[in-house]
């Protein structure tokens, strides 16, 4: 028993050293490539995220080429971090797929509520997708995924930024992406930064924190 805690103490430990340690990186070293099997691991980070009904809502489109980087840097208003970057994924929040009637909902819906549990589901699924600004809540879905990511990242050695300033339309437009089938919902950048973090700046829990 005493070794399971042990274990536990040191799991919590090195979680929150890998959240003290990420940060926002600003300029990558553009000749340092992330191997790809790391790539693909910080990529599983996001596909095994949580997301509302199970639908995982994002679809990744990474970018590596020098000139996607550079058309993806000018969509952002030239922040450097995504021409320097490894590579950059884009997160893109579906929207088509969302509706009750797409097979992609009812492939996923059956998947989660299997056998008598599918039609409540899909009821209680009608009317949320009624209600609610779609396209706000999948992008809010794929910043789940995101934070997974960057998460995941640090914990292997990898830098990130997360880039919510872009120009959606310029991005759509780079990507080739059918209107109405998808939103632009974050660009991270990865890669390796050419400059240490600075000491890392947060509210203490005394001020966000409320018991009730």
């Amino acid at each position: 028993m005493y070794r399971y805690y042990a274990m536990l103490f040191e799991m919590k430990a090195q979680l929150l050293d890998i959240f003290r340690r990420r940060h926002a990186c600003h300029r990558f070293d553009p000749g340092r490539d992330i191997p790809r099997d790391d790539l693909e691991f910080i990529l599983e980070a996001g596909r095994l995220s949580p997301s509302s009904f199970g639908l995982e809502q994002w679809k990744f489109i990474v970018l590596t080429s020098p000139q996607d980087k550079l058309a993806l840097q000018a969509a952002c208003f030239q922040q450097p971090q995504v021409g320097t970057a490894s590579c950059d994924v884009v997160i893109l929040a579906k929207l088509a797929d969302m509706h009750p009637d797409s097979p992609y909902v009812q492939r996923l819906l059956i998947r989660e509520y299997p056998g008598e549990q599918l039609a409540g589901a899909l009821a209680n699924y009608r009317g949320f997708h009624a209600a609610t600004d779609v396209a706000a809540w999948s992008v809010t879905q794929c910043h789940i995924a995101a934070a997974n990511m960057m998460t995941a990242a640090a914990g292997i050695g990898i830098d990130s930024c997360a880039i919510g300033g872009f120009k959606a339309d310029e991005v759509a437009r780079l990507l080739d992406l059918e209107p109405g089938r998808y939103a632009v919902a974050l660009v991270l950048a990865l890669g390796y930064c050419t400059e240490a973090a600075g000491e890392k700046l947060r509210l203490p829990l005394s001020e966000l924190v409320e018991y009730r």
